[in-house]
This record gives structure tokens, C-alpha cells and sequence, in this order.
């Protein structure tokens, strides 16, 4: 993958939760195996957070065939009191935005 940073040790401002479902919203239709290459997770990890997701109702799934279809509840409020009232689309706006706009724009442009 391209862009894709080295593997980081230390703390970081976006939690393996969050990634997760950001790759999802880019791709509903991604296999657990590319989630966690994205995301730089085990698999195991990944199933685990897929499933703690669904089990509080952020996500949900269906299959079809061999492959899963992710769905993403946007309406859903986020669980920490301090973002009380924000949705998973607020938070999914913040995280998954198109590409090309990340390339084209200077960083000091995307901030607002």
C-alpha cells in the first residue's frame, strides 16, 4: 500500500477502534486480512474490535458468499462522556475523507 507509514510504538491520537471502522467506511466490502494490513493489527485484533463494534450496535454485517458486507450505524452516539452528543459520522468525517484530496492539499489547508 501506498502512504501506508512503517509499523509506530508509543501511544497514538487515534485508537485501533476508530481505525478499524474508518477502513470500513472506505471499504465495506474489505476483508478482515486488508483491514488489518491497513490498520497495521493482527487479524485477531481486528475480529475482536469487528466484534465488540457490533455487539455495542456501531456495526453490523451480512454475508454473501464468502465475503462480509459491513454496515456503519452514522447515528450513533459515541460512547466517552466527553464526546456526549457526537455521532460515528462526525467522528468518520474526521477520518475518511477521499484520497485524492489528501494528496492534492497541504496539511495546513485540510485544517480548518
Amino acid at each position: 500500500m501506498v502512504g501506508v507509514p512503517q509499523s509506530h510504538t508509543g501511544w497514538t491520537f487515534i485508537t485501533s477502534h476508530a481505525r478499524v471502522l474508518a477502513a470500513i467506511a472506505d471499504n465495506p466490502n474489505a476483508r478482515i486480512r486488508d483491514i488489518a494490513a491497513r490498520c497495521r493489527l493482527t487479524e485477531r485484533a481486528v475480529s475482536r474490535i469487528i466484534s465488540d463494534l457490533e455487539q455495542d450496535g456501531y456495526l453490523s454485517h451480512t454475508r454473501d458468499g464468502r465475503t462480509n458486507n459491513y454496515r456503519i450505524e452514522p447515528d450513533k452516539v459515541l460512547r466517552h462522556p466527553a464526546e456526549a452528543g457526537l455521532s460515528v459520522a462526525s467522528l468518520l468525517s474526521l477520518l475518511v475523507q477521499d484520497e485524492s484530496d489528501r494528496v492534492k492539499k497541504p496539511v495546513a489547508q485540510q485544517l480548518p
